[in-house]
């Protein structure tokens, strides 16, 4: 079986934090933002990657981005999904929200340098899903997009080349080792 109970419970799960308590959008747009974490699973299902690691994938955001009031965190995610989804998202997730922006991106990168195989795995997904994403909003509407971060063009291009270069470095067998190099080379293009 492809579409698991696990697998469809994890959209639920989703979909309930980013989109019905919260409706969450895209950064500066009127997409709804389930959109990012199933493209997440969807990438990981195309790569092959076991249950698991779909459903951590679908799920890498939901400690980050839920609502006080409504608030996940690793144990939440165990007890519903089991130990390793709960590990997965966890290591994917960018946990102190007070660091400044810089502060939290150099963590973020120390830390792939830990990451197992499966870490990787979501990681690269959620690289590839985001980064692409910015590409094409840059050839639709330029530079402009870039007001919609937080930190200036400069920085974030930056830390996405760090990001992917970081996991060109960890794994060279990743199944999205071709598809890295590829936005690689986009980004430094611009």
């Amino acid at each position: 079986m492809i579409y698991t109970m696990n697998i469809q419970k994890a959209i639920r799960f989703a979909l309930k934090t980013h989109e019905v308590y919260q409706k969450q959008r895209r950064k500066g747009k009127d997409i709804p933002y389930i959109i990012h974490p199933l493209t997440v699973g969807f990438l990981l299902s195309q790569a092959q990657a076991r249950e698991e690691v779909v459903i951590a994938g679908i799920l890498h955001d939901t400690i980050e981005d839920s609502p006080d009031y409504k608030k996940v965190n690793k144990d939440l995610i165990a007890e519903r999904f089991g130990e390793e989804v709960a590990f997965l998202v966890y290591s994917v997730t960018e946990n102190d929200r007070n660091l400044s922006w810089d502060e939290r991106k150099k963590e973020a990168l120390e830390h792939i340098q830990t990451f197992s195989k499966d870490s990787l795995l979501v990681k690269s997904a959620d690289v590839i899903a985001n980064v692409s994403e910015l590409l094409a909003d840059i050839f639709k509407d330029g530079d402009v997009v870039f007001e919609r971060f937080s930190v200036s063009k400069e920085k974030t291009l930056n830390h996405m080349r760090k990001t992917i270069a970081s996991l060109l470095l960890q794994w060279k067998e990743n199944p999205f080792f071709e598809d890295l190099l590829f936005l690689q080379k986009k980004l430094e293009d611009l």
